[in-house]
């Protein structure tokens, strides 16, 4: 299998295929790559390269111990880029993967970045903080974390039946298999890395990065999503991106990429090509 070995040793696991303006793919939590099949598959066929990687610690990476952090996460993508040689990039990410576009495009983007795409994203934070009043208690993930260490395969069972699909809601169209491929893609990452993550996503700050990009950049964000609620998240977003593009879709659960395939790539068509 294809991977980059970073400057500490750890093996980022990557998928690579086609050819022209290459599209990168940054996954949530707890989740690998695979989580883009439908969006690989479209922009492929459109004739696009569409490049997916594992985050450290998660899916066939590496199971890292250190490391587990936005900055070294922004750092391993651009390790990544480097290696495959990538210029005039689109980097799209959803929610904890939107963190890491921000902050990757921040901190390594220039020359490299075409444009942004931040789905169900997490920036600018969303802990509740004296600076930012509208956000989640930090009870909130505590009990992800003792849930996640209590028993990691029913916390992963319990979270794409309820919240992250919208199948909690009444009349949802409930999908067996969309649930068991969330459970794959969450227990074949290493569950300290897991842990860590939690942590990463919920407490890092993203403003400044959010102020410094300067390439355009398309947001979109279900009005539904139970995991990463709007107000603090989307609509600050893009107060603070100079060149942002907001897009809600009513009703639209957290996985909105997964339910609303095809509705969402048909706009992130519309974006790459305007």
């Amino acid at each position: 299998m294809p991977h980059v070995t970073t400057k500490d040793g750890t093996e980022i696991f990557y998928k690579d295929w086609g050819s022209g303006q290459p599209i990168v793919f940054h996954h949530g939590w707890p989740l690998c790559g695979d989580d883009w099949d439908a969006q690989m598959m479209f922009f492929l066929n459109h004739g696009y390269r569409v490049i997916a990687h594992d985050r450290r610690g998660h899916g066939r990476s590496t199971q890292t111990n250190n490391g587990n952090d936005m900055d070294t996460y922004a750092a391993d993508v651009a390790a990544l880029a480097t290696h495959l040689g990538l210029r005039d990039a689109i980097h799209i990410g959803h929610s904890t993967g939107g963190g890491e576009v921000a902050r990757y495009v921040a901190r390594y983007g220039d020359g490299r970045v075409a444009k942004a795409v931040l789905i169900g994203a997490v920036p600018p934070i969303m802990l509740k903080t004296e600076s930012n009043p509208g956000g989640l208690p930090m009870a909130v993930f505590d009990g992800f974390r003792a849930a996640l260490a209590a028993n990691r395969a029913q916390f992963y069972r319990d979270v794409p039946e309820g919240p992250f699909y919208g199948f909690n809601r009444p009349g949802a169209k409930v999908s067996q298999g969309v649930i068991g491929n969330w459970w794959r893609q969450g227990m074949i990452g290493g569950i300290k890395a897991q842990y860590d993550c939690i942590k990463a996503f919920s407490e890092t700050d993203f403003t400044e990065d959010l102020k410094a990009i300067d390439c355009p950049v398309l947001i979109l964000h279900g009005d539904d999503d139970q995991i990463v609620p709007i107000e603090d998240s989307a609509l600050l977003s893009a107060k603070l991106v100079r060149h942002a593009t907001l897009k809600v879709y009513p009703g639209l659960p957290h996985g909105m990429c997964t339910t609303h395939a095809e509705m969402i790539n048909a706009d992130l068509l519309d974006f790459i090509k305007g």
